[in-house]
């Protein structure tokens, strides 16, 4: 197992893991940390049932809604900060727990699909991270690879990045663009990609 986190490209998987579900919570918690309504479709409409009763009880709540907006904003800093995702995955896992059931116990359709796919994601990461994990539990600790590309300064600046142009954005802009947002995290993440890979093949070159 550890030969096998030691590869480059399981460990790059991890990498942009991370980015993806940790841009995902920082996206999400803007909009509760600026005491707004997670839609903009109104509570009134009866076509989405006890659901959108359910957030709108939260939302008027004040205090609450704002703090699960910066726990998922902590969570996915941390994730996306490469050095500190174990400490962010601790959180992520509680939290992501938290909503699948709240999607699954309520009509909220492909919604549950999407937290389902992000719990199993983040269950994975857990899994990844096992070796370093189970000293929570008196488990023995073994040794993981020595070179590690969350370590990297390219992937820490990366995520720094993301966070702050997802932050940024979504200060400026209540309305919902995911698209818009994953495509300019994605370019940014390629980028990143494309300077890792030139800079592997150069040290290959100097060899």
């Amino acid at each position: 197992m550890n030969e096998f986190k030691s590869r480059f490209w399981p460990q790059l998987v991890v990498v942009y893991t991370r980015f993806l579900l940790g841009g995902g919570f920082v996206f999400a918690s803007i909009i509760k940390i600026k005491g707004k309504r997670f839609t903009t479709i109104g509570h009134e409409d009866a076509s989405f049932g006890t659901a959108m009763h359910f957030f709108e009880t939260m939302f008027q709540t004040g205090i609450y809604w704002q703090f699960l907006g910066w726990a998922q904003l902590l969570a996915g800093l941390l994730l996306m900060t490469q050095r500190f995702a174990k400490l962010g995955l601790a959180l992520f896992i509680p939290i992501i727990v938290n909503i699948y059931i709240i999607t699954i116990s309520m009509d909220f359709g492909y919604t549950s699909v999407i937290t389902g796919m992000m719990l199993i994601t983040g269950l994975g990461l857990l899994i990844w991270h096992w070796e370093e994990l189970r000293i929570l539990i008196n488990l023995p600790y073994n040794e993981t690879p020595k070179h590690r590309l969350e370590n990297e300064k390219l992937w820490v600046g990366t995520g720094g990045l993301m966070f702050l142009f997802t932050v940024i954005y979504r200060i400026l802009y209540d309305s919902y663009d995911p698209i818009f947002w994953f495509g300019v995290c994605f370019l940014i993440g390629l980028a990143a990609l494309l300077i890792r890979i030139s800079m592997k093949r150069y040290h290959r070159l100097q060899k």
